[in-house]
């Protein structure tokens, strides 16, 4: 199949404005190894680590950097809540590829019942939009997907399995590949799951104290340990 161009080749540092080194989150290595060496961003892009590594700063940043919103929706949305983001989109440097859509979207769990509302208040003039508040969390949380993710444009979502079960990663999993498979779309990932980790095609990133280390699937730390819990739990329950 052939595919078109992604909308965002490369980012990277903007030299007219450089944080201070000293301040979070440049003291994060993988924020200082995008801001000194920039990062190539192909089709789709995972990040994976340990809680607090860095990689929603980083999904987060370059939504904002896109002018996506930092609280979920569009490029179009203007939910806002209590702020929390980083300055760090404005220490980023984006490059587009000519001629690509400008659409993006950004999911993030932890924001949703906040987007919901806003939504609600913000009705779609097209048609009748789902009520997601009579959801539950993760049916409220596929439904967006299913109902926006749609068309060219890039995607971007930080550790959307937690608002999913098995099956629901699942399904998640396969309208990202299908998006991908369609053409024009390009996927930012976030995710502590293996099996969202294994989205097909996916150049992925394992985030730590050592910066950003390309990784194959199988080599990957999450994918071991959650092999070695699966094969022999006790081993670790013992621990607790």
């Amino acid at each position: 199949m052939m595919f078109g161009q992604t909308p965002v080749r490369h980012v990277g540092a903007n030299t007219f404005n450089t944080p201070d080194p000293c301040a979070w989150p440049a003291t994060l290595a993988p924020v200082r190894q995008i801001l000194h060496e920039g990062l190539d961003l192909g089709r789709a892009t995972v990040f994976v680590g340990e809680n607090g590594s860095g990689k929603s700063t980083l999904v987060e940043a370059i939504a904002m950097a896109c002018g996506v919103n930092p609280e979920g929706g569009s490029t179009g949305a203007m939910h806002h809540s209590r702020p929390t983001e980083s300055d760090l989109p404005s220490y980023l440097q984006v490059i587009r590829n000519a001629g690509t859509s400008k659409y993006g979207y950004f999911l993030r769990a932890e924001t949703m019942h906040g987007f919901f509302s806003y939504l609600e208040d913000n009705p779609n003039t097209h048609k009748p939009d789902i009520d997601f508040h009579r959801l539950s969390h993760g049916e409220s949380f596929l439904a967006l997907i299913t109902d926006r993710f749609r068309g060219g444009g890039l995607w971007l979502l930080d550790e959307p399995e937690s608002a999913l079960s098995f099956s629901g990663c699942l399904s998640l999993l396969s309208v990202l590949t299908q998006l991908l498979d369609d053409g024009d779309s390009q996927v930012i990932l976030s995710t502590h799951s293996p099996m969202l980790a294994s989205l097909p095609g996916a150049d992925i990133y394992e985030v730590g104290p050592w910066g950003l280390r390309s990784s194959n699937w199988e080599d990957l730390e999450l994918v071991q340990s959650w092999r070695s819990f699966m094969d022999a739990p006790q081993r670790f329950l013992k621990y607790i």
